[in-house]
């Protein structure tokens, strides 16, 4: 579990690409590593990566399998890149942010980026199936950062986030350009009580229609005929 509050920006020191996956050597700052051990849960630019083996210094390896390298933005990380870092929350561990698995559900592309004083707005498109867990002041996380969405527009698929000074210094997400792609994980409780009412309401309109069938076809209409 992980909170979405970024602890450490780390840089990509080598890749070793196998068949199906990667291993990213990862250098962090002084004193992030202690007590770390092989094993261990680290968020990554938000997904959660198993430390491949005991690490080395302040230098840790991680291993990409196919499912990560398949939803995440780490399967275009190149040297030299910078990374949002936290470790696992320990058991009764203040939450500053909210609570993330670590588990990437899709992928954010900057569209617009906006500056106000000390403020920098970022306007985000998503694919369709994620917009109908986000909503205007609630939570979502991008890159491992918790972030409320500040405003949504679900008709022309975009949100916007904004960055304080703080978050800017702590974290990549102030460099991030119009075209680049960030990691998203959406809050479950959100995720879990939209699925559930879903369908439930999917279940009961099968059960009317069943019901509701001998009367449209007496009257020469079928179901797609319904207004959606």
């Amino acid at each position: 579990m992980f909170s979405g509050i970024t602890q450490a920006i780390a840089r990509v020191i080598a890749i070793q690409e196998g068949d199906g996956s990667r291993r990213l050597t990862l250098s962090f700052p002084s004193g992030f590593c202690d007590g770390l051990r092989q094993g261990a849960s680290v968020a990554i630019n938000g997904a959660c990566l198993t430390v491949a083996a005991p690490p080395r210094g302040d230098n840790a390896d991680f291993d990409l399998v196919l499912p990560t390298l398949i939803t995440s933005t780490l399967a275009a990380c190149k040297v030299g890149d910078a990374l949002n870092a936290e470790r696992a929350l320990a058991d009764g561990a203040e939450n500053g942010g909210h609570a993330l698995s670590g588990h990437v559900d899709y992928q954010a592309t900057v569209e617009q980026v906006r500056r106000h004083g000390d403020n920098l707005c970022l306007r985000l498109t998503v694919p369709p199936g994620a917009l109908r867990y986000l909503f205007a002041k609630g939570y979502a996380a991008l890159d491992g950062v918790s972030l409320t969405l500040s405003d949504i527009d679900k008709r022309a698929g975009w949100f916007e986030v904004w960055l304080a000074p703080e978050t800017r210094r702590a974290t990549t997400l102030g460099d991030k350009q119009p075209g680049e792609r960030l990691n998203l994980e959406i809050e479950r409780q959100t995720q879990v009580l939209v699925d559930s009412t879903r369908e439930a309401l999917e279940e009961k309109l099968s059960a009317l229609l069943e019901l509701l069938g001998p009367q449209l076809a007496a009257a020469g209409r079928t179901r797609q005929a319904l207004p959606a």
